[in-house]
């Protein structure tokens, strides 16, 4: 199709320590562009950089994985990341890197299956791209197809739909306990790493203005509310936080229960609070749910809406796969298309010399009018002669046939001398 390839490290063989060690931010990613395309002289750029992954595309005849890596450790600061060739996949094959990025844009090679965000990444690195002036009509076209597949995909399956993760069916289920209260008042206690997760989706949600978090080590809340954009209570201040709150999220890691039925009934609820567990040891104890006016939501429930809602997207698979087969074919035959492009404009150059030297030689016994009309008959005679070739030329893209009708017509009209000539 094209020489593009991929240098792709992932959750899938790198661990937490290894992705974070080469995770690119916005500023980094632009600069590591700028040296690819300017130094290296790769086109069709294309860097994302998640939490999960850290990939570089791009176009050249060979695989340039070695220099990429090494620009990559030298932008860290790093002085050898061959110790950590391990970790990356190379995709020097063109139809391996380009289902990989469909994959990818779609949230099909996400932690969370239909993952949306991840089409969002793709969509700010094609903009850095494009504002470096390193992605080609390859890379134009090949993203656009891929944008196009992902409202197809969101239209035409349930792929996206429900909360697949534990962390966003907890979302969901704030949503719909507070759907009724203005301006809920959530309270998030400790930081386990479903409840920062949960915290970032409580940041990013358009619907929760009032989030607080709390946790015995304060730094490590003061860091989570500065990068969700929520409030930190102290642990001391815990009871008062707990009486005002409309919801509380508990995440937090102990043995035994810290949510004690002693402890909820002193907080006098008036009217309901919704308590919800996300820890494993439970940290609300069982009788909690029978103090009135406390309603209980455990991890398992959670999780059970979780799982339903990825099953549903599992079973979408199939159909997102096959969509996504249509777009890659459609890209094949744009790819072909371009290959004898060179060739239609050959045609096109070599017709038109002949037809302005025959209107060079008669030009003079012409009136002005009668020049005008056989330039006009000149040139849709011309567009009638081109019609054909360019059909069968395109016709045989398709065949996988070009090369021996591209040879054909070289050779019948000596597009070589023209091409010299130009």
């Amino acid at each position: 199709m094209h020489p593009f390839k991929a240098v792709s490290l992932s959750f899938k063989k790198a661990p937490l320590a290894i992705r974070e060690l080469i995770s690119l931010d916005e500023a980094a990613c632009r600069r590591f562009l700028y040296t690819l395309h300017h130094d290296l002289g790769l086109t069709d750029l294309l860097v994302l950089s998640t939490c999960n992954r850290t990939e570089v595309y791009y176009s050249a005849d060979r695989d340039q994985s070695p220099a990429i890596i090494e620009a990559l450790g030298l932008l860290k600061g790093l002085a050898d990341l061959s110790e950590h060739y391990a970790y990356f996949d190379i995709l020097d094959n063109d139809q391996d890197a380009v289902q990989h990025l469909f994959e990818v844009a779609m949230g099909l090679d996400a932690q969370v299956i239909g993952d949306l965000q991840i089409s969002n990444q793709v969509k700010n690195a094609y903009q850095w791209s494009a504002d470096e002036d390193a992605a080609g009509p390859f890379l134009h076209r090949l993203l656009h197809t891929i944008f196009f597949t992902n409202k197809r995909v969101q239209q035409e399956t349930s792929f996206r739909d429900g909360a697949a993760s534990t962390s966003y069916a907890a979302l969901e289920l704030v949503e719909e306990l507070t759907a009724d209260v203005a301006n809920p008042r959530v309270l998030v206690v400790g930081l386990g790493e479903i409840g920062a997760d949960v915290c970032r989706h409580l940041g990013d949600s358009k619907l929760f203005h009032d989030v607080t978090i709390c946790n015995r080590t304060r730094s490590k809340a003061e860091l989570l509310a500065a990068e969700c954009g929520v409030k930190v209570l102290d642990f001391e201040n815990l009871v008062q936080g707990l009486k005002e709150a409309d919801v509380v999220i508990s995440s937090i890691a102990h043995h035994t229960p810290f949510f004690t039925r002693d402890l909820v009934e002193h907080l006098d609820v008036l009217s309901y609070k919704f308590f919800i567990d996300l820890s494993v040891p439970r940290s609300i104890e069982a009788d909690v749910e029978k103090i009135p006016g406390i309603l209980m939501y455990n991890i398992d429930a959670i999780q059970s809406k979780a799982s339903a809602a990825l099953q549903q997207r599992l079973d979408a698979i199939p159909h997102v796969r096959a969509i996504i087969a249509e777009s890659i074919a459609g890209l094949a035959d744009w790819a072909k298309e371009m290959m004898v492009s060179p060739t239609i404009q050959k045609l096109k150059n070599a017709l038109e010399q002949i037809r302005q030297e025959e209107m060079d030689r008669f030009q003079k016994k012409l009136t002005p009018e009668e020049a005008k009309r056989v330039d006009e008959v000149t040139k849709s005679l011309m567009q009638k002669i081109l019609k054909q070739p360019v059909l069968q030329l395109k016709a045989a893209c398709k065949r996988g046939e070009a090369d021996q009708l591209i040879d054909t017509l070289t050779d019948l009209f000596d597009l070589e001398r023209e091409r010299v000539a130009e």
